[in-house]
């Protein structure tokens, strides 16, 4: 949540600059970033997959290793990425996006380039130390970030007069510094001392496997974060694209927000499933299913009614405008269904996680998100005129399909099965390691 608050705070300060660096701001964040966002994050959890089971299994030298083997293929795969953010302004166009607002947005874009590698090095820290159990330092250290870039952005971008540039660059130095801090943790601290043995050669053997896992990983989450993206570009499709922008990425911004939560959740489901797979231990695996979902949803039902009561005032935060907070207040009874949806949904997306099921559950993604969702919010949107209300209705349709099958799915799990397989996938990656010629 603290991390996301850095992204939400440089939206709001560039909203306060005006509509159209709202716009900007947010085609930006959302029509390119998330696209890096979502392919990293989820190329990262595969160090959550093997790095949880290796740690429940007390294998804890694999750990390093898998972590600076997902680094290198993050930062490899950062550098085609940054050609995305190079030619933003065309794709944006391309994309049908307006040029006023695509050559605004290009500007925030351009600032974003250095958060691209910060990307690629965090995700790989954060899920080491998550499988470990260790949460408190990463949280401590983003939120002193956080007041930091609070600080950081105000004067760039209302005293020294930077922008909307000013706004992306300092949120891109926020990151590197989360960075620098996390891996001086790493390597001082105590508690990592099993797990972290310093740099290995190592690190470059089994490349090739360790990216299909990688790459089903990113597959699993990219096509679920590229899903809100796309929905946010259609919206920039739409008779006054202006406002239906604003309107949508404000509702998409704090449904982002709470879905930190959900986050924060499914990371604790991921590693109590992998740890506990990973010790052979199948009823503890599914009793951390069943707490882990019942709390998400309670916390999610209760900030879908805060929404619903200040849904005449939510928008003021972005922007002072009476139109956008009369299109945000229209939107906020989608936005608390999707509140309730996603404090399931992702929990057992981190289910999956902690069980190495992403090729499986990035099919059901297909399906869901780009069978249904997305053709529906557009039929919804444009073809009935509902225009950013169809967009989202579409989105709701894909997620709720999503969510039952993962329902169902996680029921009918065999966890006795799950431990075998768990075992059978460390046998294989410690082989590995020790076999001549890898």
């Amino acid at each position: 949540m603290i991390n996301y608050l850095m992204s939400m705070s440089t939206q709001i300060f560039s909203g306060h600059l005006g509509n159209l660096e709202l716009a900007a701001s947010s085609l930006g964040n959302t029509g390119i970033q998330v696209f890096t966002y979502g392919l990293l994050l989820g190329m990262g959890s595969a160090v959550e997959t093997l790095c949880g089971q290796a740690y429940g299994a007390s294998k804890y030298e694999m750990l390093g290793i898998y972590l600076q083997r997902s680094t290198i293929l993050l930062m490899l795969t950062g550098v085609p990425l940054t050609l995305i953010y190079i030619f933003s302004k065309p794709i944006l166009i391309l994309l049908g996006q307006s040029s006023r607002i695509a050559s605004a947005a290009a500007m925030f874009v351009y600032g974003l380039i250095p958060q691209i590698f910060a990307y690629a090095a965090n995700f790989p820290m954060q899920k080491f130390l998550q499988s470990q159990s260790i949460v408190g330092p990463s949280a401590y250290i983003s939120t002193a970030t956080l007041l930091m870039h609070l600080l950081l952005s105000w004067v760039v971008v209302y005293k020294i007069r930077l922008g909307l540039l000013g706004a992306s660059l300092v949120l891109s130095l926020s990151w590197w510094i989360i960075v620098v801090a996390q891996f001086i943790y790493i390597a001082k601290s105590e508690r990592c001392k099993r797990t972290w043995t310093g740099f290995t050669l190592q690190a470059f053997s089994g490349l090739p496997d360790f990216f299909k896992l990688s790459a089903s990983s990113a597959v699993m989450l990219s096509l679920e974060t590229w899903y809100f993206q796309i929905l946010v570009l259609l919206a920039g499709l739409l008779p006054n694209p202006q406002v239906a922008l604003d309107s949508l990425s404000i509702c998409m911004t704090i449904a982002g927000w709470v879905f930190m939560i959900s986050v924060g959740f499914n990371a604790a489901a991921s590693v109590r499933v992998s740890n506990e797979l990973g010790a052979g231990n199948p009823k503890s695996a599914a009793f951390s299913v069943m707490i882990v979902t019942s709390i998400s949803f309670i916390i999610a039902v209760i900030l879908a009614i805060v929404v619903l009561a200040m849904h005449h005032y939510i928008s003021y935060a972005f922007t002072s405008g009476e139109i956008v907070a009369d299109a945000v207040s229209e939107l906020c009874p989608l936005l608390a269904i999707n509140l309730i949806l996603n404090g399931i949904q992702p929990i057992l997306s981190g289910v999956a996680v902690g069980c190495g099921w992403q090729k499986f559950v990035a099919y059901v993604n297909v399906g869901c998100y780009y069978v249904v969702g997305i053709p529906l919010g557009t039929v919804l949107g444009f073809k009935f005129n509902f225009g950013a209300k169809g967009i989202w209705c579409g989105m709701i349709g894909g997620t709720a399909m999503q969510t039952m099958i993962l329902i169902w799915v996680t029921y009918r799990t065999d966890w006795k099965m799950e431990v075998e397989k768990a075992k059978k996938r460390l046998d294989k990656w410690k082989l590995m390691e020790v076999t001549p010629g890898n």
